[in-house]
């Protein structure tokens, strides 16, 4: 039963309602990356593991704009996760609800527009670069306020 009073008033709260909202949308994305690698692997006939090489009957090959898609993946595994324990913390710290939801679209937009300027659509630097700086500075930052405020 308190369990269920936890999640209500987790799920009532509009700062945690923004934040699995946020969350929500960057877990589909990461979900997104592992379909766009595959789908690029059907699309170009390339293939890294032998057991797939002999089904589809090629060699073992790499293709740059799949690996552009796996790096791009791999970056959100790296930073994603990063977030949403920050992100979470953040929460606990009682931030104003405009900014906390500020930050968290922010980041998400950033994650969105980093995955289009490296992966999608690669542009030429500083674009990704900076997409990239924001989304960490902005987990840095409720990193670090959850610092100072259980210190």
């Amino acid at each position: 039963m308190a369990s269920n009073n936890v999640v209500g008033i987790l799920t009532s709260d509009p700062l945690y309602r923004s934040y699995f909202f946020y969350c929500s949308i960057l877990i589909l994305k990461m979900m997104l990356m592992s379909s766009l690698t595959g789908m690029k692997r059907m699309i170009y006939g390339v293939f890294i593991n032998p057991e797939d090489t002999v089904m589809h009957k090629v060699k073992t090959s790499t293709n740059e704009k799949i690996e552009r898609v796996r790096r791009a993946h791999l970056n959100d595994v790296e930073n994603i996760p990063l977030f949403f324990v920050s992100a979470f913390i953040y929460c606990l710290t009682g931030p104003s609800v405009a900014w906390a939801t500020l930050l968290f679209k922010t980041y998400t937009w950033c994650r969105i527009l980093h995955t289009i300027v490296y992966a999608i659509k690669p542009l030429p630097q500083p674009s990704r670069m900076l997409v990239w700086v924001v989304g960490y500075a902005i987990t840095g930052y409720m990193a670090l306020s959850s610092l100072f405020y259980f210190m």
